[in-house]
């Protein structure tokens, strides 16, 4: 059961949730909403459940998370951006996810990473296989180019699989909020490859608010502020 509420919450409503979100969004934006995951742990971690710690950094670091979140969202909620707010929601409804599942990991703690790896997938699988077969519909394996074959296969291996094995293994070491802390580099490399390989552009409104947002994960990390403060040597 713990690896069923894993999935569902780490791969089946993330992954659909992000998916449904970028049919009308581009990967940049869709990476820099995903980014808001440590802000929300620290809320799920530090609030609900009371597994770390909400120290003064973190607090701060919410504030300016959200703070950036707003101005990302402001252009859509006034009617000015042509970027449809309900795939916006759909990009933060699955960072939510994340930090749910980042907090109810920590019962795994104990578990190589390989088996905590393993167990959610095969939950994960387990919902979605039901959902799969009713949506096929007249669906062909024979349809997919082998193009995209390829990046399924780059997805399940590289992007899932590999990277849930480091991500358990962080999250025994270093905690809810400090795995969730990786969600820093998927939209620098989003951004790049979006206006590389998709030709995507992001407004100013979208990018000063991924400023903030940004300003804000690193206030709550901690670690720059406290080697500013440490005494030379």
């Amino acid at each position: 059961m713990p690896f069923l509420v894993m999935g569902l919450l780490n791969n089946a409503v993330p992954f659909s949730l992000l998916f449904l979100g970028q049919t009308a969004i581009g990967a940049g934006l869709a990476s820099i909403l995903n980014a808001t995951t440590p802000v929300f742990t620290v809320v799920v971690a530090s609030l609900l459940t009371r597994q770390e710690t909400l120290k003064g950094n973190r607090i701060a670091g919410v504030v300016l998370g959200v703070a950036g979140v707003a101005i990302m969202l402001w252009s859509s909620l006034s009617g000015l951006a042509s970027d449809p707010l309900w795939a916006q929601l759909c990009c933060l409804g699955a960072a939510i996810s994340y930090a749910c599942a980042a907090t109810f990991a920590r019962r795994f703690k104990s578990l190589p990473p390989q088996v905590s790896a393993t167990g959610q997938l095969i939950g994960s699988s387990t919902l979605m296989l039901p959902v799969a077969l009713l949506t096929a519909g007249n669906w062909s394996i024979a349809d997919p180019s082998l193009t995209a074959w390829f990046n399924v296969l780059a997805l399940g291996v590289l992007a899932t699989a590999l990277a849930y094995l480091i991500y358990f293994q962080i999250l025994a070491e270093a905690g809810a909020t400090n795995a969730s802390l990786v969600t820093l580099l998927v939209p620098a490399s989003a951004l790049f490859f979006g206006w590389l390989i998709l030709g995507e552009n992001l407004g100013v409104t979208q990018l000063g608010g991924f400023a903030v947002l940004l300003a804000g994960l690193v206030v709550l990390d901690g670690r720059i502020l406290k080697r500013r403060r440490a005494p030379a040597v």
